[in-house]
């Protein structure tokens, strides 16, 4: 059972250094090391991703990184509005829609690189308070009081709101995970450090993913318990190694490292969209 223990633990790895990637890179490398169906991988997924994230959450308690109000709010719109992403998806070519996938990739990696650059390379950004925005010539939406709490304006929310929703879409529509979208989108949208955005995107995933796996329960799939210990004891190892790794890398440099891990998962993507053709 060393194979997916070693799946797990790397993803547990990139979940706890970019708060993303879950399942989009747990579900080629379990179809690859264990030649599984993509069904049956993407449950196993699910499980393994939820129990890793809820561990990176509890885990990061004490620091207090996760925001929990825009979790809230993206785990809610997002979830609500899934289901017209994947309606989109039916209506759409596939073409069209990879071609949307790699446009978005291309998109917010340009913007986050762009911002990656103009912000101080020292470990105190990823270090500061978790509402410190980070210092970028452009104002976000929503702004932060001296003792760290989210000011609920209606502008903020109003864009929190749109965020999760386009979140929701976006993912119905490419069928990616919610960290891929929400990291990058609370960098911009909120300022957070990304310390605190991938703690608040975990916080995401955890519910997001939970309820994935639930509803493969419900619909009556078959489950290889052990497999899913494995992966999961797998994906918490790497998650404390992630967490432990992020603490020490500055926020640019952690920021530069989401954008290489996200141009891998979209290849991830596409090597999975080709393989269902």
């Amino acid at each position: 059972m060393l194979t997916p223990l070693l799946i797990g633990a790397a993803v547990g790895l990139v979940l706890g250094l970019t708060g993303a990637g879950g399942s989009l890179f747990a579900v080629p490398l379990l179809m690859l090391g264990l030649g599984l169906a993509t069904g049956e991988a993407t449950g196993l997924a699910l499980g393994a991703v939820a129990v890793s994230a809820i561990w990176g959450v509890v885990s990061r308690l004490p620091r207090k990184e996760v925001v929990w109000l825009p979790a809230i709010v993206l785990a809610l719109s997002g979830a609500l509005f899934a289901p017209a992403g994947r309606w989109l998806a039916v209506q759409i070519p596939d073409h069209l829609l990879m071609l949307g996938f790699v446009g978005l990739v291309i998109w917010v990696a340009a913007r986050m690189w762009r911002q990656a650059q103009r912000e101080p390379d020292s470990a105190s950004v990823t270090r500061a308070r978790v509402g410190g925005a980070v210092a970028t010539g452009e104002q976000p939406l929503c702004q932060f009081s001296d003792s760290g709490r989210m000011e609920l304006r209606p502008t903020c929310l109003m864009g929190v709101l749109l965020g999760g929703a386009i979140t929701g879409i976006l993912s119905g529509l490419f069928g990616v995970g919610g960290g891929f979208i929400i990291v990058p989108l609370l960098v911009l949208l909120t300022g957070l450090s990304m310390g605190a955005a991938v703690a608040t995107s975990l916080a995401v995933i955890a519910v997001v993913s939970t309820s994935g796996f639930a509803s493969y329960l419900w619909f009556g799939a078959a489950v290889n318990y052990e497999l899913l210990l494995w992966l999961s004891g797998g994906g918490v190892l790497g998650m404390i190694a992630g967490s432990l790794l992020a603490q020490r890398l500055a926020g640019p440099k952690l920021q530069r490292l989401f954008v290489f891990m996200m141009l891998i998962l979209t290849a991830c993507a596409l090597w999975l969209q080709w393989r269902a053709v």
